[in-house]
């Protein structure tokens, strides 16, 4: 995708830098071959690689896929542990050789704690550059609600992700708009139904990870590609305007939600930088469910800092 410039528009020429572990480096060269047999015409090079700091050299955009995953038996401390460790290094290696106005985007879970360690480890890294995947939930959102509705998906916008990319993430349909041949409605009044919209939408949107693994075997591959594309072209292109889409970013307090924490939120992008879309109705539900992530990512901080000792 980011070969044939889904990720940064038509015209924009593209090296790819990839990066995996040693008992990786076989297949990272298959990959390596298969991309120049693709003879895709913006691809201007191909690193692939397995070590870091190479992998690092003058990258303007970093998407972190490589995490380590939870196995069974373990406990979530322990993947934190390893993880943190990961994204210790990482940080430092970023913060030595990759471009100053570098943007990164953590998708390895757990995505929002593994930003945060990788913000506090690379503390000359803007802090606004550092964001976490919840593009993923945010489509999702948008493919429930389509589906519900029967229309395309392109006719849906504004849904919003609060909080962490886990089960308690807060999927909120009270902005969303669909264009019907009457105008533009809200989702609420088009689907004329709240009760699914407050339950089975929510489980649906914040159980969609899993359930793909229970019927793949494997974790979302495609779709989360393709949002990690969405993610970063709308932070380097733009947003439509009247559209926001939702980004993990780290908190400023905006909607009562405590700084220190990298937090969904709905945000507008332009010219490189991302805003908080500011000023929008919360209701006493999505109150509860914004608060209840918030509460699980404190959690998660403080376990990870329980690591760094």
């Amino acid at each position: 995708m980011i070969a044939r410039g889904v990720m940064l528009g038509p015209d924009q020429p593209v090296i790819i830098h990839m990066l995996d572990i040693e008992q990786a480096a076989e297949a990272l060269n298959g990959v390596k071959m298969e991309l120049i047999d693709a003879a895709f015409p913006l691809l201007k090079g191909v690193v692939a690689t397995t070590d870091v700091v190479e992998a690092c050299q003058g990258v303007n955009i970093a998407v972190m896929v490589g995490g380590f995953p939870r196995k069974e038996g373990m406990e979530r401390k322990d993947v934190m542990s390893k993880n943190i460790s990961i994204y210790k290094a990482q940080a430092s290696a970023l913060e030595q050789h990759a471009a100053p106005d570098c943007k990164v985007l953590v998708v390895a879970n757990p995505a929002n704690t593994n930003a945060l360690i990788l913000k506090e480890f690379a503390p000359s890294i803007p802090e606004k550059n550092i964001t976490c995947l919840t593009r993923l939930d945010h489509n999702r959102a948008l493919g429930q609600i389509s589906e519900k509705l029967d229309v395309h998906v392109s006719e849906v916008k504004n849904v919003i992700i609060w909080g962490n990319h886990s089960s308690t993430q807060y999927p909120d349909v009270n902005h969303a708009t669909v264009k019907t041949t009457d105008g533009e409605k809200s989702v609420r009044v088009a689907l004329a139904n709240d009760n699914w919209l407050n339950t089975e939408f929510i489980t649906t949107v914040q159980q969609r990870g899993a359930a793909i693994i229970k019927a793949r075997k494997l974790s979302s591959a495609l779709s989360a590609a393709s949002a990690a594309c969405d993610h970063i072209r709308d932070w380097v292109l733009g947003t439509p305007k009247g559209t926001w889409v939702s980004m993990g970013v780290y908190s400023d307090g905006s909607y009562g939600i405590q700084p220190g924490i990298v937090y969904s939120f709905p945000v507008t992008c332009e010219k490189g930088q991302w805003s908080i879309v500011k000023g929008l109705k919360i209701d006493e539900f999505s109150r509860e469910k914004m608060d209840a992530t918030a509460k699980e990512l404190m959690e998660e901080k403080t376990l990870a800092y329980s690591c760094l000792v």
